[in-house]
């Protein structure tokens, strides 16, 4: 077993998060992660109220009688969701262990705290993660350049970035972005992470709720098969390589660029969660990091950890055995 400060304080056997993905991170896949030894996440907002949300927080409960915590990400929008009564409904269900993310919050943070939870942000840069650690954060999750979804606008690959949050910061972090295997976990830890956190890997695994067809898509697809959306926003975002996300950087790129107003159609939320329903990957924009490239199967979540897990350890037994005993002189 490879245990550190993350498996410590969340009582799990393996060191590796399962991500919040929106329509992914449902009661199914988050019991099956938790059940196989790593930590999975209820994502929120998926559930379309938060009295949805207690309905499958009480499902992930009847699964699994293992840790599992529960996603709330802070997004950009016009009519903002409840996210108070989305934390307290699941504070009030007896969840301990929260995954943030996104701008401004220390609201959030301060009512977890307040309630006696444990609390995951994750940040995109040193300097945000720094900020986070002073609200009183308990572990931070570094998302480098490689990840899915939004990596923020320094284009900080995930070797430098941990590598600076070693020097940074005085709290446990883990490495999200760019890690789908044992290789990577014993690669974050050799950076000094306790831990991973994974989304894409996690998509495509038995008991993710999306179609199988785009299960397959991601397995023949290699890491090339990502693209940036929204650069010209400043508001970037990775997605899978299809008709729909080439057509918005198409938009961006013109001259005058494009406004917001002109792409909400093709980008709308309700387009890729019916990817994942209907299985058409040309449909909408549907989030994948470029892990893809490493994605050669689809495993059951218990034979994905303990593959992992085995990696890792072999890994990291291979590396000690380059260290030879210097001579005494």
């Amino acid at each position: 077993m490879i245990a550190t400060a993350l498996t410590k304080l969340l009582h799990i056997r393996v060191p590796v998060v399962q991500g919040g993905m929106q329509w992914v991170g449902t009661p199914p896949l988050v019991a099956a992660v938790s059940n196989a030894g790593g930590l999975g996440i209820l994502t929120a907002l998926t559930q379309p109220s938060p009295e949805a949300l207690r309905v499958a927080i009480r499902e992930t409960k009847a699964a699994t009688d293992k840790p599992f915590g529960v996603n709330l990400t802070l997004l950009p929008t016009i009519n903002p969701p409840d996210y108070a009564g989305y934390a307290r409904a699941a504070v009030e269900e007896g969840v301990r262990i929260f995954e943030t993310a996104g701008n401004n919050p220390g609201q959030l943070i301060e009512y977890f705290k307040s309630q006696g939870c444990i609390v995951i942000h994750k940040c995109t840069t040193v300097r945000h993660a720094k900020s986070a650690e002073r609200m009183g954060v308990d572990v931070l999750s570094i998302d480098g350049f490689e990840c899915a979804g939004h990596p923020g606008e320094e284009d900080i690959g995930g070797l430098v970035l941990l590598a600076r949050a070693a020097q940074e910061l005085k709290i446990p972090y883990i490495a999200s972005g760019g890690i789908a295997d044992g290789r990577g976990l014993a690669a974050a830890l050799a950076l000094g992470a306790a831990g991973i956190n994974m989304g894409t890997r996690f998509m495509c695994t038995a008991e993710s709720p999306i179609h199988q067809n785009i299960k397959d898509t991601m397995v023949k697809a290699t890491e090339q098969d990502t693209i940036h959306i929204f650069r010209t926003l400043k508001n970037t975002a990775r997605v899978f390589k299809n008709k729909v996300s080439t057509e918005v950087v198409a938009l961006e790129r013109r001259p005058g660029g494009a406004e917001f107003s002109e792409l909400r159609d093709l980008v709308s939320g309700a387009r890729g969660k019916i990817v994942y329903e209907k299985g058409d990957p040309d449909y909408g924009i549907w989030s994948a990091g470029i892990v893809l490239g490493l994605i050669k199967d689809i495993p059951t979540c218990e034979e994905l950890l303990r593959r992992i897990e085995r990696e890792a350890e072999d890994t990291i037994s291979g590396i000690s055995n380059m260290v030879k005993p210097r001579a005494r002189l």
